[in-house]
């Protein structure tokens, strides 16, 4: 996915089922919750602040003193949180379930997930910041080189959308991937620590910790997962048919001797640009950052603040981490700001929809009454939802028109544009199943052939072939699993967010208006709706809770099959 947040503990949050207290409260153990929750917060938004602004400098910079800075912050709340004596008593106050304020005992409850996350031994905690430090930071440095040539992830995405001749795609793509041969060292080190760490807290391994401390379960998990795999496989198949006679023809190569490079993006998360016409052509003259200022201001959502804390940095620079976040820096809703490398084209124009998306869903808008640790989004796939929904609006033709972009053959126009959507989801979908059964597997045994592993996934659900021979460890060339392990499945979710907040948007804002249609420009009531049912309850309502609220049913993938034509 494009954007990429910070995985900070506090930020994990949601619940598959949130159950309530079976004990009567009792005015003393509240009074001890509301003072743990004061000292808590005393103690960790200071480190919390800090550690954020340390995350910010050493991506945007990528220079080795910062990302000192961002290690040693990252020390300083692992130490603050591994306290066992605070630990004991907020796990007393959350097993008492006798506090008479449910935002209270919210807060708690979160608390001691993040509590919990900690209770480890000093030098195994500094030796993972350490580990994860060193490969993040070789990610953010590391460029593709062809031919004693530097290519920028903007170089690599362009040979492999424009080119014709699939030698030099294949270098390119190679080339991209050698950052998994750079990192696969301490990566396979890092996965053996955060087992070890999972295992002394009572977890079978890494990934069933990390979906404990989300609230999410497993085997619902899977399950869901399973369905969406039903749902999408055959439309999947004649999509992808459909684009591969393109792409074929266009390398000039049998649709049956196709490989992974022939696909415009490098992991094929994201559908070849295939159809006739040229959505970069219309982004390519525009001020991207000016499009969004416009667009969030009219549903008076505005992001002029976030544009000014950002200094207007968003071009492409050596050292600067080539991808895109959002991060609120002090959860005070005055320091919300977005890294970008923008070059004009329909890529970045999507990915700053999201990214402000993402910006909009944060203090800036959540109520400053909240507890601090309730301050934030309710989940990591609700925020990737509200920035995925807004994202989707680049492709739209009336978004354009409304926003005063000319559009020329308007059936053309939508017609491919529908595709393109439709393939989006498709594709996005199927990679997602990669992404959460390769990563599951590979802290089940992380010894195993982790490379064949990869490759089994990508077979299975994207129907790539893996190059003959290739044994190099191209599923470490993924950042996420280094610097957002466990994360990927929310982008999914997220997805399944998306559609369903859309659909009750067209419902309820615009009257049972067909989905397809709404493109929101213009209307204070949408910003007035996601403030109202989506970015004020913060943290305060655990991530299903908050999607029954904000759309009147818990997730499931009907409003996403709807809006990609499948069952």
């Amino acid at each position: 996915m494009k954007a990429l947040i910070p995985l900070v503990a506090l930020l994990i949050s949601g619940s598959w089922i949130m159950t309530a207290p079976t004990t009567a409260a009792d005015s003393e153990t509240t009074a001890k919750a509301r003072k743990f929750l004061e000292g808590y917060t005393a103690t960790i938004r200071p480190l919390d602040i800090v550690a954020q602004r340390a995350w910010c400098d050493a991506n945007m910079s990528g220079k080795d003193e910062d990302f000192k800075k961002k290690e040693d912050a990252q020390n300083k709340i692992d130490a603050a949180l591994s306290d066992k004596k605070a630990f004991a008593e907020v796990k007393t106050l959350k097993e008492s379930g006798r506090m008479d304020d449910k935002i209270l005992r919210r807060a708690i409850d979160v608390i001691y997930l993040a509590y919990l996350e900690k209770q480890l031994d000093e030098e195994l905690l500094k030796r993972m910041t350490a580990l994860g430090n060193s490969v993040e930071k070789k990610f953010n440095v590391f460029r593709a080189k062809v031919d004693g040539k530097e290519l920028t992830d903007a170089d690599v995405r362009k040979v492999l959308k424009s080119s014709n001749d699939s030698i030099r795609r294949q270098m390119v793509w190679e080339a991209s991937k050698d950052v998994g041969k750079v990192v696969e060292p301490e990566l396979r080190e890092l996965v053996k620590l955060r087992n070890q760490a999972a295992k002394k807290l009572g977890f079978a391994n890494f990934h069933a910790m990390q979906l404990y401390l989300a609230e999410q379960d497993g085997a619902e998990l899977i399950k869901l997962f399973d369905n969406l795999d039903e749902l999408t496989r055959e439309p999947f198949m004649k999509a992808k048919a459909e684009m591969d006679k393109v792409l074929a023809a266009n390398c000039g190569v049998k649709e049956s001797d196709l490989m992974p490079w022939h696909y415009h993006d490098p992991f094929f998360q994201e559908p070849p640009a295939v159809f006739p016409i040229d959505l970069d052509r219309i982004y390519g003259k525009l001020d991207i950052v000016r499009l969004c200022r416009d667009f969030y201001r009219g549903i008076d959502l505005p992001i002029d603040l976030v544009i000014e804390r950002t200094g207007n940095d968003f071009a492409p620079r050596e050292g600067k981490n080539p991808h895109a976040f959002c991060i609120d820096l002090t959860r005070g809703g005055d320091d919300v700001r977005v890294l970008a490398n923008i070059v004009p084209n329909e890529y970045w124009m999507a990915t700053m929809l999201h990214e402000f998306g993402h910006s909009v869903y944060s203090s800036i808008n959540i109520p400053e009454k909240l507890p601090y640790v309730l301050r934030s989004e309710s989940h990591i796939l609700t925020t990737e939802g509200v920035a995925m929904m807004f994202e989707k609006m680049s492709k739209r033709r009336g978004w354009l028109e409304k926003m005063h972009v000319t559009v020329d053959d308007a059936a053309k126009f939508d017609g491919s544009a529908r595709k393109m959507s439709r393939n989006q989801l498709l594709v996005f979908s199927r990679w997602c199943q990669v992404m959460l059964r390769f990563e599951k597997a590979m802290y089940e045994n992380p010894e195993a052939d982790l490379n064949k592993l990869w490759w089994d996934q990508v077979e299975k659900y994207q129907l790539l072939r893996r190059p003959p021979g290739r044994n190099a460890p191209d599923y470490g060339s993924k950042i996420h699993i280094v610097s957002a392990p466990v994360y990927y499945h929310n982008y999914m979710m997220g997805e399944l967010f998306a559609a369903q907040l859309h659909h009750a948007i067209a419902r309820e804002v615009y009257k049972d208006a067909q989905p397809a249609s709404v493109v929101y420009v213009g209307n204070k009531d949408v910003g007035r709706f996601m403030r109202e049912k989506v970015f004020e309850p913060g943290r305060t309502l655990p991530w299903n809770e908050l999607t029954r609220f904000a759309t009147g049913s818990g997730l499931s993938a009907e409003a996403f099959a709807k809006d990609f034509g499948g069952k």
